[in-house]
């Protein structure tokens, strides 16, 4: 192998282009073989790039520098090969070293455009078409990013100079070569999906914080843009005609996104955003409506054309998209959008573009709204069993939440045309969801494998209660309003319109209480709690309401339908599968059957509702089957029993058959104690209500419409694969309808709407000072994370604070921890240059973050005072190579450095934690069952005294938490959005996910004392906390646990302090000390003080002492033993006033002894 790299640095180092490039090829290939070539890239970029050499060599260089990794020195020598070489007369040498940009280092590539901005604007104006292209291509992908807008943000040269080439990469987009043509389109669409996607560039490795002068800056781009599309519109759909048909696809995106800005009016936002002052530039777009909507039409009828005609399913996709997004304008047609539809659903039928069967189903699903009305109920059909076979879970969900939303909304909107006086129109109501075969076989399947069904079912509940919520409000136009906008007009803004749909919703799902879905229950809840919603909402206990009660026509239609439905569910309750379900079905329609309303005549029948259901209740009390998939006896029968308590009160027939089935159950060996117990006192309540029945309310109870059951089990222990797979399917299906109902706006959304005073423009963090106050250089830094790419950001600025200009100064920059650079090497270095005197310079690191872990970012600053003369110049290519090897050869003297080593850059380890929103009860319920636990102690003192200082305080600012007040700051989503207070202390519960998925749940308690040390009157208040931290996984806590102080100064800022275990129990028994010092003072104080006598008094004393041991003998003696009580407990005041009694007692004696030695 030494061999091989030694024949191909020999090659690189002669002057014949073709063994060159034969050498390039070859290391390329030992690159592609997994092995370390930088010794190939040294010589490479010496040789060829540093040198002159033939253009394909160059691009050969170019590829290996890409595949490589190259040292700070080498890519200094790659930026002065680039700026000779723009220089070049031979174009294609030229149009190798402008592709390189896009590789070039972020922190290396500002200085480089700023020198060489004339070199690179003159590449625009070159004849040559394959420099244009590599210019156009270049920049096209440089410019749109991140780190090129944050350089724009701090040079206002560099911002005119990157504005200007945008506007000449437009006007490349009309040029002459269809190859520069089509990178000139992909560049300017590139531009505006990374303004509305508001996707942060991932090309520059670096994740930055958009701040307010960015998106300005982004903004004013894409303004300029969209002002130029829009007026060159024509030619540029013009030259896209005579494009290849394979690059006319590019074209697409750009026009279609600018005329719909114009369209729509967001331009006017953007332009707000840009806070451009030109005056010229806000004027040009003030066109009338009119010419919008001629301007969407012509767009539309381009691309029109390519729906029918083009064989490449892409382009048909692309052009079907586009013409959908255009579809919705102010003005837009339905035929745009059936056009597209139909040209998208046909790719899917000729089973072409199959790798985009999600993206199909989305593109088509998002937009049925768009269609009319007949159009929309035509593809329910095909669309759910396109939806069917879909295998991404969440692809799936989103594809049922629309395919549900858009049912509802047709249902209600012809029903209110009907009402209106408009022909109905055929397959608007829900069931035709379920007219097709193969969907209604699976819905009366009692056993069928399939989830898609449970799925189906749930999703179309889940949206009838998200209707029964207020609509959410719409200020924008869009394809948002055009849905809620039908939804209101179905609704008519009434409060129970909603009920309508969800009435047809709970017949036609009707057949999923049969189901037997191994264990799985939550499609069937989600069925049974709408069933019971409709019947409280309704009041079916009371049976049909008549017209001279005040019902509408419509709501006595409703009510009778509602009862057949009940009926119907009754007969279907023999045919339940398992207990389970079937004790939940018991629930939801015993509550709610209008028992009066039965036929007394037919209560010897079988198949009356009420026999029905005492039968039912025997099969579920007397069941024997204890699997736990079909059955959970324990809350069945508590279940049942409830139900036959309501049910005996309400009605005399029921009380008299439930009554003989308690009592067979009571005395069966099936019922525990607690179940002998509750029948007892549900007969006793069943009788007092038969014997008192002309007091009609006794023992009847509202029904309140509640439906207590769910696939929740009540841990997380004991794992059952149903639950886990009803708790997955829950997560997915909600996820799928917020996302729909109620999106979280996106970043540019919220910009848009709030203009530029947004709260999401962040402040950049606070800068850390890593040097001393004495050193040479002054370096700061701070830190910005990307927690979906896990990576971190390190921002240095360097000060030089000598009175000399530092030529270069070098910062080194190693890692501890779970750290990694992205190309693997172990150290970053970073080469400054020219460093005046009191100039900051800012140089940036990124780094990836393998494992929850603390890391730290170690910064060496290497600085050389006595740097030579710069690199010599390599101009004169006539000299013998001989001579031009020995001057290149030439190194400039770096003379000693001084090295500077600066503080640890400490990472918190909060940073790698994500807010996991979680409810209380959910919490609660995983916290048991997390399995790594640790727990320390922490203290802070705060000012405040008596109440004020307590956490019993509700309302107002109370001192008590500020210790902790920097939580909230902090990546944790607090659980109970109160405090858990008590009279002296608090209880504060937070979730988190590592970024690595680990859950971490954090509870702190505290408990607050006064201090001891009073200092100048001003009172403090110690709080003592306890923080106790659960985790999944033991490897969190142990590095929690790792270094406690340094965990609470992450999570606090440094307010709390950590007491070690062993301080905790010291001061714990401390303060026993002084309280029981307390209590014997009190002690104390309850007997006579016994105060110095005379002879003459202590022989009276005896004398008593005498006379009172007798009295007690006699009391003995006589039955009435004296003994010391403990039925009186003194209270703090009483012994208060005891002690001072005694205190004026002690004084008494005092003046008394006082007295007696005076008269002696």
């Amino acid at each position: 192998m030494d061999i091989l790299f030694a024949q191909i640095q020999a090659d690189l180092r002669s002057n014949d282009a073709l063994r060159q490039s034969g050498a390039l090829l070859q290391a390329l290939q030992q690159s592609a073989a997994g092995r370390d070539i930088s010794i190939l890239a040294k010589s490479a970029v010496e040789e060829i790039v540093a040198s002159p050499a033939s253009a394909i060599s160059k691009k050969l260089a170019f590829d290996l520098i890409r595949s490589t990794r190259l040292t700070a020195d080498l890519w200094e020598t790659v930026c002065i090969g680039i700026r000779n070489d723009l220089d070049f007369p031979d174009p294609d040498v030229t149009a190798a070293a402008v592709s390189i940009l896009a590789a070039i280092p972020s922190y290396r590539l500002g200085k480089l455009i700023n020198d060489c901005n004339k070199q690179i604007s003159s590449c625009f104006d070159s004849p040559s078409d394959n420099l244009r292209f590599a210019i156009t291509e270049t920049l096209g992908c440089v410019l749109a990013r991140d780190d090129m807008v944050t350089l724009c943000e701090n040079n206002v040269n560099l911002l005119d100079r990157v504005s200007n080439w945008w506007n000449r990469i437009g006007g490349n987009m009309i040029d002459k070569s269809d190859a520069v043509a089509k990178v000139a389109f992909e560049s300017v669409g590139r531009l505006f999906q990374e303004f509305e996607s508001k996707r942060m560039s991932r090309l520059a490795g670096d994740k930055l914080v958009d701040s307010e002068n960015s998106v300005a800056i982004r903004s004013n781009w894409v303004s300029s843009m969209v002002d130029f599309v829009w007026r060159r519109r024509n030619a540029l759909m013009a030259r896209s005609l005579v494009l290849p048909i394979e690059n006319f696809r590019a074209t697409v995106c750009p026009l279609v996104y600018a005329v719909k800005a114009v369209a729509s009016g967001s331009i006017e936002v953007i332009k707000k955003l840009s806070r451009n002052s030109k005056s010229g530039n806000a004027s040009s777009l003030d066109t009338v409506n009119a010419e919008k909507f001629v301007g969407v039409s012509d767009v539309v009828s381009h691309l029109a054309p390519f729906l029918a005609s083009s064989l490449d399913p892409s382009l048909i996709f692309e052009v079907g998209i586009n013409m959908l997004y255009l579809a919705d304008v102010p003005g837009g047609k339905p035929e745009w959008a059936s056009a597209s539809i139909i040209a998208i659903l046909t790719l899917w039928d000729r089973q072409e573009f199959s790798s985009a069967r999600e993206s199909i189903v989305r593109a088509v699903v998002t937009n049925l709204h768009l269609l009319d009305l007949s159009m929309q109920v035509s593809l329910f059909k095909k669309l759910l069993l396109m939806v069917r076979n879909l295998r991404a879970e969440s692809d799936r969900m989103h594809a049922l939440a629309c395919i549900c939303r858009t049912a509802l909304c047709v249902d209600l909107f012809a029903k209110e045309s009907v009402r209106r006086g408009q022909k109905p129109v055929p397959g608007t109501d829900i069931a035709s969801l379920f007219e097709n075969a193969r969907i209604k076989e699976d819905l009366h399947s009692v056993t069928s494998k399939t989830l898609f069904r449970e799925e189906l079912v749930a999703m179309l509940v889940e949206s009838c209660f998200q209707l029964s919520l207020p609509l959410p409000e719409q200020k924008n136009s869009g394809m948002e309003s055009r849905v809620i906008g039908a939804l209101a007009y179905g609704t008519g803004y009434g409060a129970l319109n909603w009920t309508e749909p969800a009435l047809e919703v709970v017949e036609v799902c009707r057949p999923c209480v049969k189901w037997d879905c191994e264990g799985r229950s939550y499609a069937i809840d989600c069925y049974l709690k709408l069933l019971v919603r409709l019947c409280h909402i309704y009041d079916t206990r009371g049976g049909v309401k008549r017209v001279k009660d005040g019902a509408s026509q419509d709501q006595i239609l409703n009510e009778t339908r509602l009862q057949n439905l009940q009926r119907d569910l009754v007969r279907d309750l023999r045919e339940v599968s398992t207990p389970r379900v079937c004790t939940r079905l018991i629930w939801a329609i015993s509550e709610h059957i209008d028992l009066e309303g039965l036929d007394p005549l037919l209560a010897d029948d079988p198949e009356d509702p009420l026999n029905i259901i005492v039968s039912t209740i025997h099969k579920v009390l007397f069941n024997t089957d204890l699997s736990a998939s079909t059955t959970n006896r324990l809350q069945d029968v508590q279940a049942v029993l409830l139900c036959a308590q309501r049910l005996g009160s309400r009605n005399a027939r029921a009380g008299q058959l439930l009554i003989k089935e308690l009592e067979e159950f009571r005395t069966n060996a099936l019922a525990d104690s607690v179940n002998k117990h509750q029948c007892r006192l549900i007969l006793q309540r069943i009788k007092y209500v038969t014997n008192h029945s002309e007091s009609k309310w006794a023992g009847v109870g509202e029904a309140r419409g509640d439906y207590p059951f769910s696939h929740h089990k009540l841990t997380v222990q004991f794992y059952e694969a149903s639950a886990a797979q009803d708790r997955k399917l829950e997560g997915l299906v909600h996820k799928a309808i917020l996302e729909l109902w109620r999106p979280d706006p996106s970043e540019l959304a919220l910009l848009l709407a709030k203009r530029v005073d947004s709260s999401l423009l962040k402040v950049p963090p606070s800068a850390y000072t890593l040097t001393g106050s004495s050193d040479p250089c002054y370096v700061e830094a701070y830190h910005l994370t990307d927690p979906s790419d896990g990576r971190i950001t390190l921002h240095l600025k360097v000060l030089n604070l000598t009175e000399i200009e530092l030529n270069r100064v070098d910062l080194r920059v190693g890692l501890s921890g779970g750290l990694y650079f992205m190309d693997g090497s172990p150290q970053a270095v970073r080469q400054l240059r020219n460093l005046n005197s009191q100039e900051p310079v800012l140089s940036s690191v990124t780094v990836g973050v393998s494992h929850f872990e603390r890391c730290d970012l170690w910064v060496q600053v290497l600085y050389y005072p006595f740097y030579g003369s710069g690199p010599a110049d390599y101009e004169d290519s006539e000299e013998d190579p001989q001579v031009m090897r020995q001057k290149k050869g030439m190194r400039p003297e770096l003379g000693e450095p001084v090295i500077l080593r600066c503080q640890p850059y400490k990472i918190p380890l909060t940073e790698l934690l994500l807010p996991h929103k979680i409810s209380p009860v959910e919490y609660f319920r995983l916290w048991p069952s997390l399995p790594a636990i640790v727990e320390c102690t922490g203290t802070y003192t705060y000012e405040g005294s008596g109440f004020m200082a307590t956490a019993a305080q509700q309302y107002g600012e109370s001192p008590f938490l500020s210790g902790l007040k920097s939580l909230s700051s902090k990546p944790f989503h607090r659980v109970c959005s109160h405090i858990i207070r008590t009279v002296a202390g608090f209880e504060l519960c937070f979730a988190a996910k590592t970024w690595y998925g680990g859950f971490l749940g954090m509870m702190v308690f505290g408990a607050s004392e006064v201090s001891r040390n009073v200092d100048l009157g001003d009172e403090t208040t110690t709080m003592m906390c306890k923080f106790v931290i659960r985790a999944s996984d033991e490897s969190i806590t142990k590095e929690i646990a790792s270094d406690f102080q340094g965990w609470l100064d992450d999570l606090t800022d440094g307010g709390v302090e950590y007491m070690p275990e062993d301080e905790v129990k010291v001061t714990a028994a401390e303060k026993l000390k002084i309280s029981m010092e307390r209590i014997a003072l009190l002690k104390a104080a309850r007997p006579r003080p016994k105060s110095p006598k005379s002879e003459d008094e202590e022989e009276e004393e005896d004398e008593d002492d005498e006379n009172k041991d007798n009295e007690d003998m006699v009391n003995v003696e006589g039955g009435k033993p004296k003994r010391p009580t403990t039925l009186f407990k003194l209270t703090a005041e009483e012994a208060e006033h005891r002690a001072l009694q005694a205190a004026i007692i002690q004084e008494w004696h005092m003046l008394c002894k006082d007295r007696n030695t005076k008269v002696n």
